[in-house]
């Protein structure tokens, strides 16, 4: 696998994101997950819980949708390391190396392949949201600075399902990391609730989160709030998520090949 040039290595990468959509065929349990779990989780919250919480379904589905589309983005990650370890651990990447393709292809398509699916989750939400009633504030440039702004931090995470993927012993392992790590992160946020309610000794943690920060740059960007300075936060923070998880993860990867 080495010797590839450039234009042919990104070929073989979009060939093989390719592959890793159209496996949703024979899987549609996975493409339930990126369909069917979001959409339940913004009926369930705003419906069941949004009264309660904001006075009003209408006022909680305002408050609330930007942040599900985070808290989704933080999750559909996982299938990245859990695509990633199937792979390896049923022999595909063995077979590559046999194949004039280069090194990085493999791991990229695999990556590219997630943004697509991340697109597809946010079209989904966004589009249930404005039927049962959310509207922006801002102009359509908000919408798409808030999809580019996801897209960006799902990427750097991509690359903590990636580590994750390569040292787990099987798939089962990295749906494991996905409940017991992403949970406490997603869920000690401001997604479902303003930080002022949480205990005081909390809500430090809950601004420091890049969850809150991300979630408080959507809503900016949807809603007409200031977002400059979260989404700045934000890039910082995909910055060094990629910064020390991806030298990681290729070396991770190179060591199990080997």
């Amino acid at each position: 696998m080495s010797g590839i040039g450039l234009i042919d290595g990104l070929r073989q990468t979009g060939s093989l994101a390719w592959r890793a959509i159209v496996q949703l065929k024979r899987n549609p349990w996975e493409l339930g997950d990126y369909s069917f779990q979001p959409v339940l989780f913004l009926l369930l919250f705003v419906y069941i819980f949004g009264g309660a919480i904001a006075g009003s379904t209408d006022a909680y589905l305002t408050f609330m949708l930007p942040g599900i589309v985070v808290m989704n983005m933080m999750f559909v990650t996982v299938y990245v390391g859990h695509g990633l370890n199937t792979d390896l651990t049923s022999g595909y990447f063995d077979r590559l190396r046999a194949l004039p393709v280069a090194r990085w292809a493999p791991l990229a398509g695999r990556i590219t392949a997630d943004l697509v699916k991340q697109g597809w989750s946010i079209v989904l939400l966004l589009g249930l949201g404005w039927l049962m009633g959310f509207r922006m504030d801002n102009p359509i440039w908000g919408l798409a600075g808030m999809v580019v702004l996801v897209l960006i931090f799902a990427l750097a995470f991509s690359w903590v399902s990636v580590l994750v993927g390569v040292v787990a012993r099987d798939p089962e392992h990295v749906q494991l990391f996905g409940f017991t790590a992403l949970f406490p992160i997603t869920f000690v946020s401001n997604v479902f609730v303003p930080v002022e309610t949480v205990p005081e000794w909390l809500q430090g943690v809950v601004m420091a989160n890049p969850v809150s920060v991300l979630t408080d740059a959507c809503r900016g960007l949807l809603l007409g709030g200031p977002w400059l300075g979260s989404a700045l936060i934000t890039l910082l923070w995909a910055a060094a998520i990629t910064a020390v998880f991806a030298p990681l993860s290729v070396w991770a990867l190179k060591r199990r090949l080997r």
